[in-house]
């Protein structure tokens, strides 16, 4: 039959049913119906071929059955991401730093407000059902941030399972909308289940082992059990790594035993994107595509997300191969069509009450005012050495230096979207001061020792200086070029914003190159410095010297070594690629190293000095190619403060400046000997669009910091396990009590007292309640918030955690006022691990409950309860 007969058949057939559907509406096209019963209709008028093709991420169209297109990869971390003109929250760690689960919701709601404006305009412009641009967001990520080099920890909500059960509840709730509603505002997903954070380089063949049952219980699970039995998530997505010599996306342990039979969850299991593949490419616990696939089914794995060939779409030929058969495949497709009818999505937008969000919401002044609290919030005050903070606004002359300081790209985190208008930290200082008073200089680089004075004014092309840049309106470098240009500047282009590369370059789709001459004038060793999002190959005199196809844009560099009076030919090609939006840098140059002496006369007349450094998601984050000293693969090899960025503050220390240091960063870092070159340190985090805005503010006291860490800052790498060991022994608050700041640590510009708690009894049944209440009084002389932490232990529990958080309460208070805080700790606050019963359990015996302000030993009080 002709491909045109076909299509015509496939026409009439779809014309029919909408005419028959007139008259008799059939099961599935019913919204009066259950989302389950209208998927269990539809499951049976589909092929086959159909349904293994429902179950990829990219899901493909059944006309004949009026079923869409549909992506289920989009990304709303801290805002809906890889989209244009969004709000941009703080990154999730920030957020956690809040403690305030409440405005976290709150964050979430403006988020899938967002998602769903900018999903129902596309659709009406006929732009809907793209990557990135659907109502299935990837998001949050609940693992545990058990070691501070992980790239990632940054996405997650911290290092305590109570922590971000309470957050990830939040996230989940705020993204869905509320329970009670006819459709889903969203879907959200919980990620990476389970027993994932890191190591980036080696996630692909890592087999997790050996884990103890108290630490997988009691450690890795516990928010991926509140998510799916409190918050109901509609989505998990399986991990990377093996777990107990299974690939997470293929195990029937983590996947039906426990996901499914215990905690009773019936949404849709999403793979992690090439997890299947690489259960015969890297796992080699599959022959080929067809045997990963039938194996990933019958585990559990629901949707499959690739970059390239799907393995799913081998589903018929495992059946044919008796692999697998239809009726275990139909229950996947089932589940994978039930969610898809929750959201309404194949229902008239008129039904939905989430198609009628105005476009008018994004990036509206609500949103914004909560992106800046939210930043506010997450402020986080370390050290101040006699109260140096805050600052006078009248202090006159201030230095203000640092990578960081002008850096807005580094406010908005990773898995971010782009604001329409970022303030930095050096603009957030300057909009409170004035600008004349400001000495500004970079200071260093955020790692290299080095600075690149650039060599773009010695490249030449046709007898023009710069770069010739040829554009192609295909990806292919094919036909007619749509312009050629001369750029005569380090290259920094982005179709962000719906810029073109060029004048009529289109914003996808698209192919350039870009070519030009330098001729030595002296035999030296030259950097290149290079990223993009899409493919790019570098080539010199005809060798390629980089190539690869990213989805974003990290730092590369590659060291090139030339001879005087030779001539060398330099070529990029790039081509965007997929929905991604299209970025390129390029720049090379010879490296000098960094001279302080510049600086320090610089600032001769400074008496204080702002310095904002830390890290950057251009050094930590997913699986990244950048391998300067102290980084692998987007983790960190060591967690000290970069040594370019502590020889800076020695040098202003030594000066006789007073500095205090804003650290920028989404992990841990070792500050050991920053506490000695530095009068204060504000840990500033990813804070998002305005986090300039909330930093600024907290030094000159407009805001007081209340922010408590979500991580353990330790001493030094020196204290930190192998990060492949996956043992909880010696890591997070929990499990070792000598940090430099610890878990749940934060300093306020004013003084708190926390009085003796008190149990309403001292004896309770192992299925009932206790109420703790605690007076807490602000006994400085400004306005504060104060964040009560409650842990619990079990006495004489040799073995389990010394202490876990299990309750937390904002506490704002005025000079002098006191309030009573109220603990409920139900019976699961005293639920631990059983090896006897092999299960979480309250037991019988004598419980310690801690409260205070930080899970510091010296900073807690104690009281006990008997559980009988």
């Amino acid at each position: 039959m002709s491909k045109k007969i076909s299509k015509y058949l496939s026409l009439m057939a779809f014309l029919l049913l909408a005419i028959n559907g007139s008259a008799q509406e059939l099961p599935y096209q019913n919204s009066d119906l259950s989302p389950e019963e209208r998927a269990k209709d539809l499951v049976g008028r589909l092929t086959l071929e159909e349904k293994a093709s429902l179950m990829l991420d990219v899901s493909q169209p059944v006309p004949r059955l009026g079923i869409n297109e549909f992506n289920w990869w989009s990304e709303a971390l801290h805002g809906y991401a890889n989209n244009d003109s969004v709000t941009v929250f703080p990154e999730p760690i920030g957020m956690a730093a809040s403690f305030n689960d409440e405005l976290v919701h709150e964050v979430f709601s403006a988020v899938s407000d967002e998602a769903r404006a900018k999903y129902h305009h596309a659709l009406r412009q006929g732009l809907g059902n793209k990557r990135f641009l659907s109502l299935s967001v990837w998001t949050p990520n609940i693992n545990i941030f058990r070691d501070p080099r992980w790239g990632r920890g940054q996405e997650t909500y911290g290092e305590d399972p109570y922590l971000m059960s309470r957050m990830g509840v939040a996230v989940v709730k705020g993204l869905q909308g509320p329970e009670d509603a006819k459709y889903k505002k969203l879907l959200a997903c919980a990620k990476h289940y389970a027993v994932h954070s890191g190591p980036e380089w080696s996630r692909h063949e890592l087999n997790v082992t050996a884990v103890d049952q108290r630490d997988l219980w009691e450690t890795y699970l516990p928010a991926f059990k509140s998510l799916v039995q409190d918050a109901n998530v509609r989505q998990v997505m399986c991990a990377y790594q093996r777990f107990e010599d299974e690939p997470c996306c293929g195990s029937t342990q983590l996947l039906k035993r426990i996901l499914r039979d215990d905690w009773g969850f019936d949404g849709v299991v999403v793979s992690d994107c090439g997890a299947i593949t690489d259960f015969y490419t890297t796992h080699n616990v599959s022959s080929d595509e067809k045997h990963a696939a039938a194996k990933a089914v019958l585990a559990g794995t629901d949707v499959e997300c690739v970059w390239a060939n799907y393995a799913y779409s081998k589903l018929p030929e495992a059946v044919e191969q008796g692999l697998i058969t239809e009726a275990e495949i139909d229950e996947h497709v089932q589940r994978v069509l039930a969610e898809r009818f929750s959201l309404g999505e194949m229902d008239d937008p008129s039904e939905v009450k989430w198609a009628q969000i105005p476009l008018s919401v994004i990036t509206s002044k609500k949103h914004k005012d909560l992106a800046l609290e939210s930043a506010r919030q997450s402020m986080t005050l370390l050290q101040n050495e006699n109260n140096i903070l805050p600052l006078q606004k009248n202090i006159g002359k201030i230095g203000v230096i640092g990578p960081n300081a002008k850096d807005k790209e580094m406010l908005w985190g990773n898995y971010n979207g782009t604001p329409i208008e970022t303030v930095s930290i050096y603009e957030g200082i300057a909009s409170i001061i004035p600008e004349e008073n400001i000495v500004y200089d970079k200071g260093c680089d955020l790692v290299e020792n080095k600075v690149t004075l650039s060599y773009f004014d010695k490249i030449s092309a046709e007898g023009k200086k710069g770069m010739k840049a040829t554009y192609w309106a295909n990806p292919n470098y094919e036909g007619e070029p749509v312009i050629s240009k001369q750029i005569t500047a380090p290259m920094k282009l982005t179709t962000a914003g719906n810029h073109e590369f060029a004048s009529g370059v289109p914003l996808t789709d698209f192919s350039a190159k870009y070519e030009t001459v330098y001729k030595a004038d002296k035999t030296e060793e030259l950097v290149f410095k290079f990223g993009a999002t899409g493919h790019f190959e570098l080539l010199v005199n005809g060798e390629s010297v980089a190539e690869y196809d990213n989805w974003r844009t990290l730092p590369t560099r590659e060291v090139l070594q030339v001879e005087k009076g030779k001539t060398y030919d330099i070529e990029i090609k790039y081509a965007q690629l997929n929905d991604w939006q299209a970025n390129i840098e390029f720049n090379f140059g010879e490296e000098v190293p960094v001279d302080y002496s510049a600086l320090l006369e610089k600032l001769a007349d400074v008496e204080t000095v702002i310095f904002v450094g830390g890290l950057s998601t251009k050094l930590e984050g997913e699986e990244m190619p950048v391998n300067y000293p102290g980084f692998k693969g987007g983790d960190r090899t060591n967690i000290e403060l970069p040594a370019v960025q502590r020889n800076c503050l020695k040098a202003l220390k030594d000066a006789g400046k007073k500095v205090i240091f804003v650290n920028c960063s989404g992990s841990a870092i070792a500050l050991t000997p920053e506490t000695e070159t530095s009068d204060a340190i504000l840990q500033a985090w990813y804070g998002g669009e305005l986090g300039g805005q909330a930093v600024a503010e907290t030094l000159f006291g407009d805001v007081n910091p209340s922010g408590k860490l979500p991580v353990t800052f330790y001493r030094n790498s020196d204290q930190l396990p192998n990060f492949e060991d996956y043992s909880m022994d010696n890591r997070t608050y929990r499990f070792m009590d000598d940090a430099l700041f610890p878990f749940g640590y934060g300093l306020s510009y004013t003084t708190f007292e926390i009085g003796k708690g008190t149990l309403d009894k001292s004896n309770m049944k192992t299925d009932s309640n206790v109420t703790l209440s605690i007076p807490v009084t602000n006994t400085g002389d400004r306005e504060g918030t104060e964040i009560v932490q409650v842990y619990v232990h079990k006495k004489n529990d040799s073995e389990g955690p010394i202490k876990t958080l299990k309750g937390f309460k904002r506490v704002n208070l005025k000079p002098g006022e006191t309030k009573e805080v109220r603990f409920n700790l139900p019976a699961e606050a005293f639920e631990f691990y059983n090896r006897e019963a092999r299960k979480m359990q309250v037991t019988p015996g004598v419980y310690e409950i801690f409260y205070g302000n930080s899970s510091a030993t010296a900073n807690l009080q104690k009281t006990e309860l008997n559980i009988q």
